[in-house]
């Protein structure tokens, strides 16, 4: 069984199997965690990314999608990059894609392995994703394996700022799904 925790830390700093990163479709870094995991990974991790094949031009990893790459200067093993929906008010279909981000991410970290896995708050931050709504979907999605999954053994839930982790951890408290 799976132990699922929220936690408040830079998900740079983290020394685990693997971190999420909540991408741009290019994987060449942006802003935000996207543009941090880029910096602290070094110059390697946009290399591997470019390396990796575009499904159509200058698109890696289409949105509700994940790629994996080395993690390099990181201390994570891995870097499991995820491309979350970006919001237009919820009627275009955002929490199933994000959804799939959360399932895409766990289905290649047991591909490879990964027996710890931290996520940030997906699509949270330009993307505009409201974060109580987000929460409730990583909370979840990270339920839905937590009895089921004998490769992931530990689940975080990372946030950059208090207020964000507590929210998180409300919904961690009153889903019982």
């Amino acid at each position: 069984m799976s132990t699922i925790e929220v936690i408040e830390a830079d998900i740079t700093t983290l020394g685990i199997d693997a971190i999420v990163n909540a991408a741009n479709e290019t994987l060449l870094g942006g802003g935000g965690v996207d543009g941090a995991i880029h910096r602290a990974a070094g110059p390697e991790l946009v290399v591997a990314c470019r390396a990796l094949p575009q499904v159509r031009p200058n698109v890696r990893c289409p949105t509700g999608q994940a790629r994996i790459t080395p993690g390099f200067r990181l201390p994570a093993k891995y870097v499991i990059h995820t491309v979350g929906p970006v919001w237009r008010g919820g009627s275009a279909g955002e929490a199933e894609v994000l959804a799939g981000c959360y399932r895409e991410s766990l289905r290649i970290a047991r591909e490879h392995g990964v027996r710890n896995i931290a996520f940030p708050a997906i699509s949270c931050g330009v993307y505009g994703y409201p974060l109580t709504a987000a929460a409730a979907i990583a909370v979840r999605e990270a339920r839905a394996i937590q009895h089921t999954d004998t490769c992931v053994a530990r689940v975080l839930l990372c946030c950059f700022a208090d207020a964000a982790a507590g929210i998180y951890r409300r919904m961690l408290r009153t889903d019982r799904a």
